[in-house]
């Protein structure tokens, strides 16, 4: 593996940086939103089939 300079390792990551394409504001926002959604959407859903699972059992099981 070839050894490289501080100062050229610094200047390579600096030229890998700007061909990044940074999400705008906008896009930030209303990504955050949509986890938020499906985190809470899935976060019910299994709230309901946890609840339906215990009461089917504690059917079949008498309690």
């Amino acid at each position: 593996m070839a050894k490289t300079n501080p100062f050229q390792f610094m200047q390579e990551v600096r030229n890998e940086t700007a061909k990044v394409t940074w999400p705008s504001r906008r896009e930030t926002i209303t990504t955050t939103i949509m986890v938020f959604i499906f985190a809470t959407v899935a976060a019910v859903f299994f709230l309901v089939v946890d609840w339906v699972l215990a009461r089917g059992i504690g059917l079949v099981l008498g309690f």
